[in-house]
C-alpha cells in the first residue's frame, strides 16, 4: 500500500535532550523525512545524564576528552553543512528547563515547533539553554505568556512529568539521544536515520 493511501501515518518516538547536538541535527532530518513521507513523530524529552547513568555509564562525557571533542566537533560540522544549518556550541548545557517546557500544558499539539524553536535557539545560534532570555525568547515567540513558562519550569509539576517521561524511556531501554522508536524497533545516533527510513519504507511496501 503506497503512504499516501495509509489512513494513519506512521507513529515515531523520537527521544532527545536539548543538550544534544546529534539530535539537533536528527530533528532537522527526521522533520523533513515526516513531511515526504507522512509520518507523525511524537516528541519526547528526557535527561540525557540519568538515562546514560541507569545503564552504568558513568565514565567521562565526550567534553572531557579534548581529543575526542575535537573530532567531534569537526564531525558535526561537516553534518551541518550536509543539512544545510548553522550549529554553533553554546555557553553551558543545562538543560533541564527547555526539557520541561516540552510539557508546558499550552505545548501539547504543538510540540514540534517547540522543539524546533529551541533548538534552534541552543544550537543555531549558540545560545544557553538555562538563560531566562532563551527561555522567554521561545515562550513568546510560541504566542505563550513567558511569565507562565517560567513559572512552569520552574515549578514542581513540570519537573515530575519530565522524571516520569525519563523513566519510562529507561523503561523502554533508551540509554542515549537521539533515539528514534517505532514499535518494538530502535535507531540510536543521528547516523541512523537512513536505517529508520529503510525499515519504515520497507514496512510501508509490505502492508
Amino acid at each position: 500500500m503506497a503512504t499516501a493511501d495509509r489512513q494513519v501515518p506512521t507513529r515515531i518516538q523520537f527521544y532527545f535532550d536539548f543538550l544534544s547536538p546529534f539530535a539537533y541535527l536528527a530533528r532537522h532530518r527526521l522533520s523533513d523525512l515526516a513531511r515526504q513521507h507522512d509520518w507523525a513523530v511524537d516528541y519526547i524529552a528526557i535527561d540525557l545524564a540519568r538515562a546514560k547513568t541507569a545503564i552504568g555509564n558513568v565514565g567521562p562525557g565526550n567534553r572531557d576528552l579534548p581529543v575526542k571533542l575535537a573530532y567531534i566537533k569537526q564531525d558535526l560540522q561537516r553534518w551541518a553543512k550536509l543539512y544545510g544549518i548553522n550549529l554553533v556550541f553554546p555557553p553551558s548545557y543545562n538543560s533541564q528547563k527547555l526539557n520541561m517546557g516540552l510539557y508546558f500544558p499550552q505545548c501539547q499539539g504543538v510540540e514540534a515547533d517547540y522543539v524546533r524553536r529551541a533548538f534552534h535557539q541552543v544550537w543555531g545560534l549558540g545560545n544557553a539553554p538555562d538563560s531566562n532570555d532563551v527561555l522567554s525568547t521561545v515562550a513568546a515567540e510560541m504566542g505563550w505568556n513567558p511569565a507562565d513558562f517560567l513559572h512552569f519550569v520552574d515549578g514542581e509539576g513540570g519537573i515530575c512529568m519530565y522524571m516520569e517521561a525519563t523513566r519510562q524511556a529507561i523503561a523502554r531501554s533508551v540509554f542515549g539521544v537521539p533515539t528514534m522508536a517505532v514499535g518494538n524497533e530502535q535507531w540510536w545516533g543521528n547516523d541512523r536515520l537512513f536505517f529508520l527510513e529503510k525499515f519504515l519504507t520497507e514496512e510501508t511496501e509490505n502492508e
